[in-house]
């Protein structure tokens, strides 16, 4: 077998406005930029786009031809662009089709799906790739199917890749992911391949995976905070005429820059979570950096998360391109029991009941006088705002401020 070498990328979202912003969409367009100039350096005999091509099944005309015109260098060269689809730009149905589809017949890429047995190969290497199916239900009920239609018959004298986007359920991928991320089992994947390309993960991954290996490449650019901090690129493989394989992870260095800033502000009320993530904001302002203040804890019990001023915080940077809160605070509650408890307990007036619980939820945050005294409080209030009597709810709160 000769020697060759490929690039494996996926998850470029070309095409995305990431916050509402064009400048974002340049952002993503700048990354495939580079990863395509990279490419043209490292001179490999193809390049695998495992999905997710576009951030939308149907992109702007100005996407496209920006896309257009990258695709062209790459034929130009002599690298043929193998893809699938992926969660973002798979057929939305089956009239329409895909953009990927077009951009095939242009000669552009090779969409291995839509061609005979969904595969390409050469004297070296053999590729096969899926369709996405979007949701874990539909992959399993139409994987087989596809299997039965375009059969993967990975050749004995060549070295096989399978290509393929979605996550599969294996545990290292899935921790800290929520249950229903998984779109398919491992067992839905044949075996008998030596490289298996995947997308759809956007932190990059290698693992042994069916007597061979696993990898995820990542995402070229940032698409959610959460995997912000985790390097961009692609990786660039070489295998040997023993079907060694070397996997070279090579870094973008045109991604735009996020912060993450975790705070915990626990007990603080929502005045002074404002105040100090302002501070917060202030001090880690540079220029063209996206700042995403993440506010973790848990509020007093009186306070709301509404009470935070998001504006404020996001109007706190004067260089930054953008400042974007996410607020996580849970508010403080009565646990499931307590409520039970009063609710169930042999007090028959509703409320005595409502007192109870009031008297509970405030002594959470001052002493039994205090907190009595506003459970008597928002008793009093319920009545003039089941009847919409604002006025007279207003004058109750008045005359207790008077009071106080």
């Amino acid at each position: 077998m000769k020697p060759f070498s490929f690039v494996h990328v996926a998850d470029t979202h070309l095409g995305y406005e990431q916050y509402n912003l064009a400048v974002r969409r340049e952002d993503f367009a700048r990354a495939f930029q580079e990863t395509v100039e990279k490419t043209l350096e490292l001179k490999p005999d193809f390049m695998i786009l495992a999905g997710d091509l576009f951030h939308q099944a149907r992109p702007s005309n100005k996407t496209l031809e920006h896309t257009i015109r990258i695709f062209r260098r790459l034929k130009e060269a002599g690298i043929p662009v193998l893809v699938v689809d992926g969660s973002h730009d798979a057929a939305p149905n089956v009239i329409t089709g895909t953009i990927l589809n077009p951009l095939d017949s242009a000669g552009l890429i090779y969409y291995l799906p839509r061609h005979e047995n969904a595969c390409w190969e050469n004297e070296s290497c053999y590729v096969y790739g899926i369709p996405n199916f979007r949701t874990r239900r539909r992959t399993e009920r139409q994987l087989p199917i596809f299997y039965d239609v375009k059969k993967p018959m990975p050749r004995g004298d060549k070295f096989n890749i399978f290509v393929f986007h979605m996550a599969l359920d294996i545990p290292e991928l899935m921790k800290g992911k929520p249950a229903d991320f998984a779109e398919a089992s491992p067992d839905y994947i044949p075996e008998g391949f030596d490289y298996y390309a995947g997308g759809h993960i956007h932190e990059p991954w290698q693992l042994p995976f069916k007597g061979s290996i696993l990898v995820y490449s990542g995402s070229t650019e940032t698409v959610s905070y959460e995997d912000a901090e985790v390097d961009k690129g692609f990786y660039y493989v070489e295998v040997d005429s023993k079907k060694e394989v070397e996997i070279n992870r090579i870094r973008l260095t045109s991604p735009r820059r996020f912060k993450i800033l975790e705070c915990n502000f626990t007990g603080y009320s929502p005045r002074r979570i404002t105040e100090e993530a302002i501070e917060i904001v202030r001090e880690n302002d540079e220029p063209g950096v996206i700042l995403i203040p993440v506010l973790k804890g848990t509020l007093p019990a009186e306070a709301s998360r509404r009470e935070i001023n998001v504006r404020r915080i996001r109007e706190a940077a004067e260089k930054a391109l953008l400042v974007r809160p996410m607020v996580l605070m849970r508010e403080e509650s009565l646990p499931p029991e307590v409520i039970q408890a009063i609710f169930e307990s042999g007090i028959k007036s509703l409320k005595m009941r409502a007192f109870k619980y009031f008297s509970e939820f405030f002594s959470k945050r001052y002493g039994k006088e205090e907190a009595e005294k506003l459970a008597h409080l928002a008793l009093d209030l319920i009545q003039p705002l089941i009847k919409g009597d604002e006025e007279g709810a207003r004058n109750l709160l008045e005359r207790i401020s008077d009071e106080d």
